[in-house]
């Protein structure tokens, strides 16, 4: 059973996590529509980040970054290798969810790759509710991006 965590940001095996998720994204997209955030922008106020575990394996990580308007936007999803398509991903998009609800957010946002090596994201996003739509705060149109809300109202 996943037991979540509102994470500091210090714990190695997060900080690893994290590091490899950049590196993927890197590996992936062109340089400038990378949009993920490094370890000290997801320290920043306004985004609250979790952490999700399986006793002491880290098996997920996810944020939500507070945007205008009662809005946040999903940040850093990413799952543990060899906890992929176990549903740990799926566990934690509806902690999130929950989290953003609580908070009194009206919808949440995010942005997730067009290549292939996305195509579980968007699915999983999709079966979540997820619709894709255009652009939306500081992000425009990018061939290497697709942009997703799901209203929670």
């Amino acid at each position: 059973m996943l037991r979540f965590e509102l994470d500091d940001l210090t714990h190695p095996a997060v900080i690893r996590m994290l590091e490899e998720h950049l590196e993927d994204m890197h590996a992936t997209s062109p340089a400038e529509s990378v949009h993920a955030l490094d370890l000290e922008s997801l320290r920043a106020a306004g985004i609250a980040f979790w952490s999700a575990w399986d006793e002491d394996e880290l098996r997920a990580t996810g944020a939500l970054k507070t945007l205008s308007g009662d809005r946040v936007e999903l940040k850093s999803m990413r799952t543990a290798r060899d906890a992929r398509g176990q549903g740990v991903g799926a566990a934690m998009l509806a902690h999130l969810l929950g989290e953003a609800r609580g908070a009194g957010a009206i919808a949440v946002l995010l942005e997730t790759g067009s290549q292939e090596f996305f195509a579980p994201a968007r699915r999983l996003y999709e079966r979540a509710g997820f619709v894709v739509r255009g652009p939306f705060d500081d992000y425009v149109e990018d061939p290497n991006s697709v942009f997703m809300e799901l209203a929670l109202s």
